[in-house]
């Protein structure tokens, strides 16, 4: 059992490189970004643009933003911008996606990437082609706390992991044209939540051999819950489970030969955790900033900024092809459950 836990590596929020962003689609989560952006880090959101210019205009004057556009194709126009974040429901991804890129702009597009594999990759190819930096804004992977569980997996201070579960479900009120339910928008359990468990999953163990999948499905035809087997060729397991019918912990275990590693809650926000020797010893890792679930946004964005200063197209925490990876489980089970 290991003595003490690493220090996290993740890319501090200030005093590194800093981007000219603007935001596509400036709804909740947008709205959460750039909050998160401004008050903990050096990044500049100099424009916005919604259909709306009202909307528009309402989030420029709230955020003390610049410019506020009326077309997404404007903002894109703007030489100022660098990069672009976007947030427009999942089925606008694909679209706004190359919209940027094809502009010359940095991306970071709201997760999931896209609705379906086929548009994922359209997404890649095009952003490879462009030569400009582009990911899907999984934030998780960036929190102090998922670099230490990082190190902790390349050191093998588990031991060998052979099981990983993770959950993730919300109580979303019914709304057949809401995003959530609408298969027009993307809508579903496992494109909206359950690609956190997901890529939870893959960064610990890869891609896996085979998915299993079951579930239900809500009367408007998107996946309601479900619940996934991932089966790897090392002979390891994952399990994970999402729901839009109940709320669940949100919790995530690793164990391993050597040792377990547990997120009671949350595990995809700032959170603590535990690792466990077979010894019954207990490390315990304690959120050091006290940041709420939104407050973790900020730590991608400082990230991005930080590759494209250093050349990169892509993340190295949260490459393209680990997308695609993400993505491809996702549609199996998707498919497998007869989800629209």
């Amino acid at each position: 059992m290991l003595r003490s836990l690493p220090e996290p590596t993740n890319t501090p929020l200030r005093g590194g490189p800093t981007l000219r962003w603007g935001v596509l689609a400036p709804g909740h989560i947008a709205r959460e970004w750039i909050g998160a952006a401004q008050r903990y880090t050096d990044q500049r959101i100099v424009a916005v643009a919604s259909r709306s210019a009202e909307r528009a205009q309402e989030v420029a004057s709230d955020f003390g933003i610049e410019r506020a556009y009326d077309s997404y194709e404007k903002l894109v126009a703007d030489p100022d911008v660098e990069a672009v974040y976007i947030a427009a429901p999942h089925s606008e991804h694909r679209a706004l996606a190359l919209l940027a890129i094809s502009a010359g702009k940095h991306v970071l597009i709201e997760k999931p990437i896209a609705v379906s594999l086929a548009e994922a990759e359209d997404i890649v190819t095009a952003a490879r082609a462009a030569g400009v930096f582009a990911m899907e804004a999984m934030w998780t992977r960036f929190l102090p706390q998922m670099t230490v569980v990082e190190q902790l997996l390349a050191n093998r201070d588990l031991g060998e992991v052979l099981t990983v579960s993770a959950d993730f479900g919300a109580l979303f009120p019914f709304d057949p044209a809401g995003r959530a339910f609408n298969p027009a928008l993307g809508g579903g359990a496992l494109l909206d939540i359950g690609v956190y468990p997901a890529a939870f999953a893959h960064f610990v163990l890869g891609s896996p051999q085979s998915v299993t999948a079951t579930g239900s499905l809500a009367s408007t035809g998107v996946d309601a819950q479900a619940a996934l087997i991932l089966d790897y060729s090392t002979g390891a397991q994952s399990v994970i489970t999402t729901s839009m019918l109940v709320e669940t912990p949100m919790a995530a275990t690793v164990s391993g030969t050597d040792a377990r590693l547990l997120f009671p809650a949350k595990f995809l926000g700032p959170s603590d955790f535990h690792v466990i020797g077979r010894d019954g010893r207990r490390l315990d890792w304690t959120e050091p900033t006290g940041f709420g679930w939104g407050d973790g946004l900020a730590y991608q964005t400082a990230a991005v900024a930080q590759y494209v200063a250093d050349g990169r197209t892509e993340a190295p925490r949260h490459t393209l092809d680990d997308t695609l990876a993400i993505m491809t489980v996702l549609q199996s089970a998707r498919q497998q459950l007869g989800a629209l």
